[in-house]
């Protein structure tokens, strides 16, 4: 008798463990899910367990809320031309925040139910991200990761002048590109150019590689000009990408514009609007009439070589020392110096292949020559017109020298 209520009472005890057991088993699993009160899209959660609350619709509590993250996390070749999303259900999101490598992070809006988050800008290719968002009510956050895939092909701009330089009042912003743009307008939208003090800026389009911008007239002098370039990850062409955000400032000094009038074999010097200068000239002669309009200096020459058959004239001349040269247009238009011709050239004939001489000296060692004058004068974006040459305006896009183009015609050229 005694053995079997032994027995009787150590099988109920066994009983009442295994239940006790059983009971805490669920206990654990039932905390396990509170304390994961953000899950990963795709993962369960553990809402509907045992002692768990279970959360009504629009409660906002975290318990069965799920997280998802576009691009996914652990991707390592994500796309960089989409908006990043992060959404919830089965809950409300309090915040969101994704951060890339560097430490820049994207804005970014909630819908109005707070359950979807929307950057407010692509991530940038080439980029780790780490994203983490809560839930409201809960304790726990959600953490991913994502790293954007490198563009395929890329573009630039090269611009000019240079960041930090002082130009002339006639010098554009001009900026040629690496391969052609067929979506102008999303390129241009990436474009800002602003001066100091304020003025309107168009930029205008002469081919799908080139776009400059200027004012409607020469800028004023003293003002400083910002060229800012959000290229990164712009689609200029079908899979190709720009890769430049960076900022430039140049300033304009003063104005110089120098007037020659080809009829008189004379050039006017004009500072400030006051004139300064003024100097017999030699153009082109027939046949080789210079090009007639505003033209701006874009590259400046102590000395340098000129050949004939780099412009396809032939072998008319090769002089590798011509002094103070100063290039007007890009085919080959110069203004310089001239010490082999006879000095009473100067003011009475026009006899060059094009361009405008000034009487100098060889080796470009006299300082008191009209050549070396005007030479010390000038700067890089400094106007010269060239009137009555008997040769029709300069090709705009021949140089820097869209101010031929008219207002009207300029605006028209914009994308935007």
């Amino acid at each position: 008798m005694g053995d079997s209520r032994d027995r009787t009472a150590h099988e109920a005890a066994r009983a009442r463990q295994a239940r006790a057991d059983h009971w805490s088993r669920r206990g654990l699993l039932t905390a396990f899910g509170a304390a994961s009160l953000v899950t990963v899209a795709g993962c369960a959660g553990a809402a509907g367990a045992a002692g768990a609350k279970t959360a009504s619709a629009g409660s906002g509590t975290a318990d069965s809320a799920t997280v998802s993250v576009t691009p996914a996390s652990g991707s390592t070749s994500a796309d960089f031309t989409s908006p990043v999303t992060v959404s919830v259900s089965g809950g409300t999101l309090s915040d969101v925040r994704v951060t890339a490598d560097g430490g820049a992070a994207l804005k970014g809006t909630f819908n109005d139910a707070r359950t979807t988050w929307t950057s407010a800008a692509n991530p940038l290719s080439d980029t780790d991200y780490t994203v983490t968002a809560k839930v409201k009510g809960g304790g726990s956050t959600h953490t991913s990761t994502f790293t954007t895939k490198k563009p395929g092909a890329t573009f630039v701009g090269y611009f000019t002048p240079e960041d930090g330089s002082t130009s002339g009042v006639g010098m554009p912003v001009s900026l040629d590109f690496t391969r052609a743009v067929t979506d102008r307008a999303a390129v241009q939208r990436a474009i800002t150019v602003t001066a100091d003090p304020g003025v309107e800026i168009v930029g205008h389009w002469f081919s799908d590689t080139r776009l400059d911008f200027r004012p409607e007239t020469y800028w004023a002098a003293g003002t400083k000009i910002t060229l800012k370039l959000r290229l990164k990850d712009v689609e200029g062409a079908d899979g190709v990408y720009g890769t430049q955000d960076k900022d430039v400032t140049f300033h304009i000094g003063r104005e110089q514009i120098s007037v020659v009038d080809l009829s008189k074999k004379s050039m006017t010097v004009s500072r400030d609007g006051e004139e300064i200068a003024t100097y017999d000239v030699s153009g082109g002669g027939s046949g080789y009439e210079t090009w007639a309009g505003k033209m701006v200096i874009s590259e400046r020459f102590e000395e340098t070589r000129m050949d004939s058959t780099t412009v396809g004239l032939g072998d008319e001349y090769d002089i590798d020392d011509v002094p103070h040269a100063q290039r007007l247009t890009t085919s080959g238009t110069f203004i310089h110096g001239n010490y082999w011709a006879s000095p009473s050239v100067f003011g009475t004939s026009n006899t060059s292949h094009g361009c405008i001489g000034l009487r100098d000296a060889q080796g470009a060692d006299d300082a008191s020559t009209p050549g070396a004058e005007f030479y010390k004068s000038s700067i890089v974006g400094d106007v010269v017109e060239v009137r009555r040459s008997g040769e029709e305006t300069v090709d705009p896009s021949n140089g820097l020298n869209g101010w031929n183009v008219s207002w009207a015609d300029w605006k028209a050229g914009s994308a935007v």
